[in-house]
């Protein structure tokens, strides 16, 4: 025994399985279960062919609305000028608008490795100018020369 849900959507009742299947083979369509842990299990008539193309096509909408995030890198020495560093921060305010992840990081050469206060003065400095837009996700980070920072776009509510 089944209950059959109707192609408009009415509830026809509960019948025995032939019966059901009679029913949509009269209507040229076909019986699918929609819901086989209930008591007794649900069963519509419908045309599964087209179900499955819509399903597919809703897929394929969603599919292009979401946005895949990348990870922008932006590079930067513990020399750099104040209008490099604001346009590098110009860089990253459009990335995190887009809703990429950045990530900033700063290379010492030769010596400049004795002085890491200036990198980290940097990307503090980074972070702070960036707060309206984005959020810290990974905080600095040394490998080896580099000293790194990522960001995160704020979740818009």
């Amino acid at each position: 025994m089944v209950r059959v849900i109707g192609d408009d959507g009415t509830q026809i009742g509960v019948m025995a399985v032939s019966d059901a299947i009679r029913l949509a083979r009269e209507k040229g369509l076909d019986l699918v279960e929609v819901a086989p842990q209930a008591r007794p299990p649900v069963c519509r008539v419908m045309d599964y062919g087209r179900y499955k193309y819509e399903l597919s096509k809703r897929q394929r909408k969603s599919k292009q609305r979401a946005h895949q995030v990348q990870v922008k890198e932006i590079k930067m020495s513990p020399k750099i000028g104040d209008h490099d560093l604001e346009v590098k921060l110009r860089h990253a305010r459009d990335f995190l608008e887009k809703r990429d992840k950045v990530k900033f990081t700063v290379r010492f050469r030769g010596r400049e490795i004795a002085h890491i206060e200036f990198g980290e003065r940097l990307l503090r400095r980074a972070a702070e100018e960036l707060t309206d837009v984005a959020t810290v996700e990974l905080s600095m980070r040394r490998e080896r020369n580099l000293l790194s920072i990522v960001l995160a776009p704020k979740v818009a509510k």
